[in-house]
């Protein structure tokens, strides 16, 4: 997960400046850096389904838990999501080669998809991908909720656990939900458009600092802030930085020499 939120942000971030300073890039570099942000984008809600399955799996079957979660099976897992991601979207690499010309890749274009990827059943194609996508997230995070739920109920023993597993949920949820603004996005876009005329760039930055930077800082706080010994060390670090601070706001200052003195 910080894997693939470190690529999306560095690629579109540089997208995002090169929009600003070049305003128009080549086509063959712009299909590479709107094709792995599409990719890292798709890849952060089947993440997320996935890390819900994981604490499932350690609540309500804790037995076979290190049967099933092992690092080999891991490893396959994270093949089939950049699989499951690139697959769909890799095909509109295909049927712009197969449908523009040779040239139209040696041209400079303001870097949008659909400034690149024209063939209108593209972007049909993309809405029924994304639908079904965070369908089968959304599901996935409302079953493992509520079997946790269910089990936190039943067991007494474990209450802590599920607890922590269906905060993290949540968390999930609350993520998913922020992703899934950038189905809106286009369409806000265009209306604060004709609401501020004029405003194209700091709308567009904003827009992508909603979009596609507010959810990854969740991230942090699911899997940084909410760890106990996480937690421990950075309390230890704050704690020691604000004594060192101290200690040097309070030691003594040399008074000046008086002439009377030589």
């Amino acid at each position: 997960m910080v894997i693939n939120d470190a690529i999306q942000l560095t690629v579109t971030i540089t997208l995002f400046v090169l929009s600003y300073v070049l305003f128009k890039i080549n086509v063959s570099f712009c299909c590479f850096f709107i094709l792995v942000a599409v990719f890292t984008t798709r890849n952060t809600p089947v993440n997320l389904a996935s890390m819900a399955i994981e604490r499932y799996i350690a609540v309500c079957q804790p037995l076979r838990y290190a049967q099933i979660c092992t690092v080999r099976r891991t490893h396959v897992l994270i093949a089939l999501i950049w699989f499951m991601c690139v697959a769909p979207d890799i095909t509109d690499l295909f049927v712009t080669l197969a449908s523009e010309s040779l040239q139209f890749f040696h041209q400079s274009v303001f870097c949008l998809r659909q400034n690149v990827f024209k063939d209108p059943a593209l972007a049909h194609k993309r809405l029924a991908f994304d639908v079904i996508y965070f369908s089968a997230v959304f599901l996935t995070l409302v079953f493992t909720y509520l079997r946790i739920l269910f089990a936190a109920r039943a067991l007494s023993t474990k209450k802590a656990l599920a607890q922590k597993a269906r905060n993290t949920i949540v968390l999930h949820g609350v993520q998913l939900a922020m992703c899934m603004l950038s189905y809106i996005s286009p369409s806000v876009e265009i209306a604060l458009r004709f609401i501020f005329p004029g405003r194209i760039y700091e709308i567009r930055f904003a827009n992508y600092l909603v979009v596609y930077i507010l959810p990854r800082f969740l991230s942090p706080v699911i899997y940084g802030v909410r760890d106990r010994k996480f937690r421990k060390y950075l309390k230890m670090h704050l704690t020691s930085c604000r004594r060192r601070g101290r200690g040097r706001s309070a030691a003594p200052t040399v008074a000046p020499m008086d002439e009377d003195n030589f």
